[in-house]
């Protein structure tokens, strides 16, 4: 078959086919049975000191204003 013989996409087929695809992919990401990959277990967080403690510049925050940095 040639292109010529085929009709024109049209845009209600391409949204139609689009919409279709995300159903397909929603549904698929709610089967049971579908394998998730299983995140590492969190770090346990260090006590708080017993004078109260309060604002730690940690790792996460150095990250943080690293890239925060204009």
């Amino acid at each position: 078959m040639s292109t010529s013989d085929r009709p024109a996409p049209t845009r209600r087929r391409v949204f139609a086919a689009a919409g279709t695809a995300g159903a397909l992919a929603a549904v698929a990401a709610v089967l049971p049975g579908t394998s998730r990959p299983v995140a590492a277990p969190a770090a346990p967080a260090e006590p708080a000191p017993p004078s109260g403690g309060g604002y730690q510049l940690s790792e996460h925050v150095q990250r943080y204003y690293r890239t925060a940095r204009v």
